[in-house]
């Protein structure tokens, strides 16, 4: 009995370290968290900033809503391998996509209704070294989409921000600034080979009737995206994007 005393007191003693250390840890977290001006909203969004972008350290820029909106590199990197000849990015963002196509030498025509968000993705390809192949573009989509040439459409709308984690299923009528039907249809005016990321707990239903809105019905594949064993959400691929034979025009 006489051994035990030291040895709890050795455990409480480890206890508090590993404490100390936690709290530490927080405390330089927060402490550059505000020096890079980031939203205490999207904290967690930047613990994981190297599996959004891995040059962030070199210089990447993202608004508050470009945080927690951004394909994590890795997922973006296996949309680019079905990628080929032109693709169109409809909703581009920061530009999380446009780079990795690009990074495959294709052309994307990269299209943002926020100005701010087309001079960040500039930016962020520049990082990258991709900035000559992407046409960046200020302008909304789906009014633009009849005046659009490509051979993939690549397209991951406003899934609503982080509250759609809450819904239990999420439907395609959610997304922004169209209902994810109307969005396909539009797409397909350019070319049936389209990409769509969307969210975990999209209604898979759903997303396989989008297949039948052409005649006859498209090639279909829906994919699960994993970033360190995490599921962040479903990829679908239509037409030679899924049947892996891509016919460039």
């Amino acid at each position: 009995m006489k051994t035990e005393v030291p040895i709890q007191r050795k455990i409480r003693r480890s206890k508090r370290r590993r404490k100390l250390a936690k709290r530490q840890v927080k405390v330089r977290v927060k402490k550059r968290v505000k020096e890079e001006g980031v939203s205490p909203l999207v904290e967690k969004y930047w613990l994981q900033r190297y599996d959004l972008f891995s040059k962030y350290d070199e210089g990447i820029k993202l608004d508050e809503e470009g945080w927690f909106s951004v394909t994590p590199e890795e997922i973006a990197v296996r949309h680019a391998q079905r990628g080929g000849g032109v693709v169109v990015d409809g909703f581009a963002g920061v530009g999380g996509n446009a780079i990795q196509f690009a990074k495959m030498c294709y052309h994307v025509v990269a299209i943002d209704i926020d100005p701010q968000k087309v001079e960040m993705a500039f930016n962020n390809a520049k990082i990258y070294g991709v900035e000559d192949y992407v046409d960046f573009i200020v302008g909304d989509f789906i009014q633009l989409a009849p005046s659009l040439k490509g051979d993939v459409v690549f397209l991951s709308p406003p899934w609503g921000g982080p509250s759609y984690k809450a819904m239990k299923n999420f439907t395609l009528d959610l997304l922004k600034p169209k209902d994810g039907y109307s969005l396909f249809q539009i797409a397909q005016t350019i070319t049936p080979n389209i990409i769509m990321f969307l969210p975990r707990n999209v209604d898979l239903h759903q997303v396989e009737e989008l297949s039948w809105l052409s005649s006859p019905p498209l090639c279909v594949e829906i994919e699960k995206n994993y970033v360190n064993n995490y599921l962040k959400g479903i990829t679908v691929y239509f037409g030679d994007a899924a049947c892996g034979q891509l016919e460039l025009s």
